[in-house]
């Protein structure tokens, strides 16, 4: 199908004009970290106090067995010098492609502060018991929910999750909510953490840190 636009429509909006200037400060040598954790962790700091909306959503890309890269947003849920963790269902999309291929890639959009970071690394499923620390302490709903849905798979309609979920509600309302056997949760060791701030005239700063056996080395990349 192809939608035609008025002239007037044609005039006044461009995809190609959208544009501008990257103002909010530069990133120097002197401001980085020795290991790539510790700027990323002032960062996400400084996401949090500006109040971003989700600043822990990350926009996480795995790879089919035809090489087809799939990208979607997951929320970030613990780091630390292990790695970075989400959970999911593990009959997911994710999860399956993981199971085939454990390169992962992780996008962190800070947008407002004109920032990104992008994480490489590899995925490895985190231990029952740690899921089940993390699953109790999500919202019921949210325990409840993650028994709903088969992530990923084909549904008729909206309301067959629905009826799912007040059955499910019902049956758990005065007792716990089990760890469902298909939902787990991945810790991303990280392999190479890049940092990229935008800057005037395109001039972005960019510095990757890349690890090695003795630590990790630290290149500025061209914008």
């Amino acid at each position: 199908m192809t939608f035609q636009k008025s002239d007037e429509e044609s005039a006044s909006f461009d995809v190609a004009d959208l544009r501008r200037e990257y103002t909010r400060g530069g990133l120097r040598r002197r401001d980085l970290t020795d290991e790539p954790l510790a700027l990323f962790e002032r960062w996400f700091r400084q996401a949090c106090d500006a109040r971003l909306a989700d600043p822990n959503a990350m926009c996480v890309a795995t790879v089919d067995e035809q090489g087809q890269p799939y990208q979607r947003i997951v929320l970030l849920k613990h780091y630390d010098e292990k790695g970075l963790v989400f959970y999911t269902n593990l009959g997911s999309r994710k999860a399956r492609q993981l199971a085939h291929n454990a390169r992962i890639s992780l996008l962190f959009p800070w947008h407002m502060l004109e920032r990104q970071v992008i994480v490489l690394g590899t995925a490895e499923r985190l231990p029952a018991l740690d899921v089940l620390k993390y699953f109790h302490r999500r919202p019921k709903d949210s325990q409840i929910g993650a028994w709903v849905s088969q992530q990923s798979s084909r549904i008729s309609a909206r309301g067959i999750l629905e009826s799912k979920f007040l059955e499910l509600k019902q049956k758990f309302q005065n007792g716990e909510v089990p760890l469902p056997d298909f939902w787990g949760g991945y810790r991303v060791t990280i392999d190479s953490m890049e940092f990229w701030q935008g800057g005037e005239h395109r001039l972005h700063d960019r510095f990757l840190y890349q690890r090695q056996p003795d630590g990790w080395q630290i290149d500025r990349l061209a914008p």
